[in-house]
């Protein structure tokens, strides 16, 4: 990477280290504790928790913390680009579906930073060390009402990076660029409905290498969260992320659908 390339990642860790993800209200950090199933997080309905209304319920409703590694390089067009990757077609439930590495905490992680870094190794082979870490984004809910912190972290040598997918759960590892998911391109939408709030799931197709991939859901709003922080501006498009209010009822059996 010649030094143009470096500076420019530095640059970019410098601004991330300065951004604060926005406050949250006392009753959306509550600590909380829901299973998501396998754990793994996985590409379908998902917004920012800032969108949500959580009830206070220590008993019936406490989200379990899960984290994902947005981690960014220098393509060699310039680009920042972000790795992905495809989970293997032989799980029981997602399969072949795209997403960010990452899963659900376990009681050894000291932080958000090292949930992300360590299921990235598991998934990818990706070595924490390669990984400077610079900030994290505001919290998601996923489908099954996980709180999801996306963590970014910047790989200055894409070079010393190989992939080595774990076949249990991966099937591709692969890399698109960053920009896409604030641009208006190669992007459909799907209006649904959820106790009476409307709200938009987005879809991007997206084709390397005579492959092609479709990013939805809760990656792809996470990703177009890191691309506004990123570039320091705007979609291109509505987002259309509700305030949902939750039922009381809501327990580890809530699905949004």
């Amino acid at each position: 990477m010649d030094s143009y390339g470096s500076q420019r990642l530095v640059a970019l860790a410098q601004q991330l280290r300065f951004y604060k993800p926005p406050s949250l209200s006392p009753d959306e950090i509550e600590d909380q504790n829901i299973e998501e199933c396998s754990g793994k997080v996985v590409p379908q309905v998902g917004f920012q928790e800032s969108a949500t209304s959580i009830v206070k319920d220590p008993e019936r409703f406490r989200p379990n913390r899960a984290a994902v590694l947005i981690c960014i390089f220098e393509g060699d067009a310039g680009d920042f680009r972000v790795i992905l990757t495809k989970r293997s077609s032989k799980l029981s439930t997602h399969s072949g579906e795209v997403s960010l590495p990452g899963g659900k905490a376990d009681e050894s992680d000291k932080d958000d930073f090292e949930t992300a870094t360590r299921e990235a190794k598991e998934e990818i082979g990706l070595d924490p060390s390669l990984v400077n870490v610079v900030t994290v984004l505001e919290p998601f809910l996923s489908k099954h009402l996980l709180r999801v912190i996306p963590v970014i972290g910047i790989l200055t040598d894409k070079k010393a990076f190989k992939p080595i997918p774990n076949p249990a759960e991966v099937e591709a590892v692969f890399d698109a660029p960053l920009e896409m998911f604030i641009k208006d391109e190669n992007r459909q939408v799907e209006e649904r409905e959820w106790m009476g709030e409307k709200y938009l799931i987005h879809f991007f197709d997206y084709e390397t290498g005579n492959k092609k991939y479709l990013i939805w859901g809760l990656t792809a709003g996470i990703l177009i969260k890191a691309a506004s922080v990123v570039y320091q501006r705007p979609p291109a498009f509505l987002e259309q992320n509700p305030r949902f209010k939750f039922p009381k009822g809501a327990s580890n059996d809530t699905v949004m659908r």
